[in-house]
C-alpha cells in the first residue's frame, strides 16, 4: 500500500478504476464552443516549452509546491520543493514517479494518464479526446475532457486566462470526482531546456535520495 504522500501524487496521473463512475452526458456544442475549442487547441499546440512554479492541492486538501517544466511533445517534469521526496518525470512514452524516501519508482505509460492529453502532439480535442463541457467566467475559460475510449478512467479540466488565451491551471478528476488541482504561477514560455531534466532512464536507475 502506498503511503499517503505517494497516493496523493499518483492521483494526479493515474486513471482509476471505473467503479462508481458516472456516465458522460453528451456535450451539445454551440458555434461559440467550437470557436473557443479551436482557440484552445491553437493555444496548447503553440506551447513548445514552459517553466512555472506550481501549487498542487490534493483531494484531502494537502498543498504541495514546486517547479514544473513542460517540453512538448511528451516531456514534463514536476520537481517538488524540499523536503518532499517526490519527483515526477514524463519522457519517452512513460511517466516515471519516484519517492526517494522509499527508494521506490513507479512507471506508467503516458497515454494512460490524463496528462497524456496535454503532452500529445498535436493536441486535438476530438476523436481520441471527447470534450464534455465548457464553462466561461469573465476573463476565463474552462474545458473539461475525457479519453473517448475510456471516459470512466477520469477527466481533465484545463483552465485558461482569456484575452490573450493562456494556460493557468489543470484539474484531474478521478472516477469518484475527487480532484487534484495544479495552478501555475510565473509561467515562462519559450527557450530550451536541458534534456537531462526528462531522462526517465536515469530516474529509474537513481539510488535512494537521487531525485535532485
Amino acid at each position: 500500500m502506498f503511503p499517503r504522500r505517494t497516493a496523493l501524487l499518483l492521483a494526479l496521473i493515474l486513471p482509476l478504476a471505473a467503479t462508481g463512475a458516472r456516465a458522460q452526458t453528451p456535450f451539445q456544442s454551440t458555434q461559440q464552443d467550437r470557436s473557443d475549442l479551436q482557440r484552445v487547441e491553437a493555444c496548447l499546440n503553440g506551447i513548445r516549452t514552459l517553466k512555472a512554479h506550481f501549487l498542487q492541492v490534493s483531494p484531502d486538501g494537502a498543498i504541495s509546491e514546486g517547479t514544473v517544466w513542460l517540453d512538448r511533445p511528451g516531456r514534463m517534469r514536476f520537481q517538488y520543493d524540499r523536503p518532499s521526496p517526490l519527483l515526477l518525470v514524463a519522457g519517452h512514452g512513460l511517466v516515471v514517479f519516484r519517492d526517494s524516501s522509499l527508494n521506490q519508482t513507479t512507471n506508467i505509460p503516458v497515454g494512460r494518464t490524463p496528462l497524456g492529453i496535454l503532452l500529445a502532439d498535436p493536441v486535438v480535442l476530438i476523436g481520441e479526446v471527447t470534450v464534455t463541457g465548457i464553462q466561461r467566467q469573465p476573463g476565463q475559460i474552462q474545458v473539461t475532457m475525457v479519453r473517448t475510449a475510456s471516459p470512466s478512467e477520469g477527466s481533465l479540466a484545463l483552465v485558461f486566462a482569456d484575452s490573450p488565451l493562456a494556460l493557468r491551471q489543470w484539474t484531474v478528476f478521478d472516477a469518484q470526482r475527487r480532484e487534484t488541482r495544479v495552478t501555475l504561477h510565473s509561467a515562462e514560455l519559450g527557450g530550451a531546456f536541458d534534456q537531462r531534466l526528462f531522462d526517465v532512464a536515469a530516474l529509474q536507475a537513481a539510488p535512494e535520495g537521487g531525485n535532485r
